[in-house]
């Protein structure tokens, strides 16, 4: 008797978008607050702290709204948070010595390398569309970042690409080996993750006791020092917007391959453009603005043929 394969789960290309829209707009917000946390803590006991947070917030909720965090497979959930809390460790440490600019560029070559392997490790069928999304797109984002081009290429600017590397290895898990897993589950095991790594820098600082400089220039020598309120309230807000917006960042990688997901996260350009512009009042170049309009091209692209 012949055993017929389970069938793959739909794409829901537009609820999918949705989802990605209302995590960039979150990220997006709370990432504008990174250097007042910078001025008063460091990057390690920031990861531990934020997980606390995120965890405690998570387990409060868990019961009244029937969270599911236990994984189903203990494995594939591990390996998705150790890849996707690597790519963010290393992504926030290049910020340390290298441009906001470049570093920020290095992750968004993810959809390419989503693309890459899914294509080449999975088999699966990448139409031209998407491929000529992704190259808009990721142009767009050239425009936006604007890199300095003039830059020599070593291990140093090589880093940031390896962050996207990870980040899209990571979404790739999410539909392959994690679709039967919760997004709160999902959400947990991704900070654990980044609180293991955080609660190491930590023990390895108190160790080496490097002389961090003051201010956020110090960021990623900082061991552990004494919270400021400042620190815990935008910690704390941190904690709670990465819930909501990379849990629905999770459920849109859910809902669609992540080749076609993957376009959308070029919004969060956009959407931290626009909170920089709301809280700061920074106002976008002529050259920037071009660039939005490549990303909502690129979008649209995957949107329209998506469905």
């Amino acid at each position: 008797m012949t055993t017929l394969a389970a069938p793959a789960p739909a794409n829901r290309t537009l609820a999918a978008a949705g989802a990605i829209l209302i995590y960039a707009m979150m990220i997006g917000f709370t990432d504008n607050f990174v250097q007042t946390i910078a001025r008063d803590g460091g990057l390690w006991q920031f990861h531990a702290t934020r997980t606390a947070m995120a965890l405690a917030l998570l387990g409060l909720a868990a019961a009244p709204l029937r969270l599911r965090l236990r994984p189903r497979n203990w494995r594939a959930v591990a390996f998705r948070s150790l890849v996707h809390g690597s790519g963010m460790v290393v992504y926030f440490g290049c910020l340390a010595f290298l441009p906001v600019a470049v570093v920020a560029a290095g992750l968004f070559t993810a959809p390419i390398f989503v693309l890459l392997i899914s294509r080449f490790a999975f088999g699966m069928h990448i139409g031209p569309y998407r491929i000529l999304a992704v190259a808009v797109g990721f142009l767009g984002a050239m425009l936006v970042l604007g890199p300095d081009s003039g830059m020599a290429v070593g291990p140093a600017t090589v880093l940031p690409v390896v962050a996207g590397v990870l980040y899209a290895l990571g979404n790739i898990a999410t539909r392959q080996w994690c679709a039967g897993e919760s997004a709160e589950t999902m959400l947990a095991g991704f900070f654990a993750a980044l609180g293991a790594y955080g609660l190491l820098g930590l023990a390895v600082l108190a160790l080496w006791q490097p002389e961090a400089p003051a201010g956020a220039e110090g960021f990623i020598l900082r061991g552990a020092v004494w919270p400021t309120p400042s620190f815990l309230l935008w910690t704390f807000v941190q904690a709670a917007g990465s819930l909501v917006g990379v849990g629905m960042m999770v459920k849109a990688y859910q809902m669609a391959e992540a080749s076609r997901v993957a376009v959308f996260e070029y919004v969060i350009l956009p959407a931290s453009a626009f909170w920089t512009w709301a809280l700061w009042g920074e106002v976008l170049s002529m050259r920037a603005m071009a660039g939005m309009v490549l990303i909502f091209a690129a979008g649209l692209i995957i949107a329209v043929r998506g469905r």
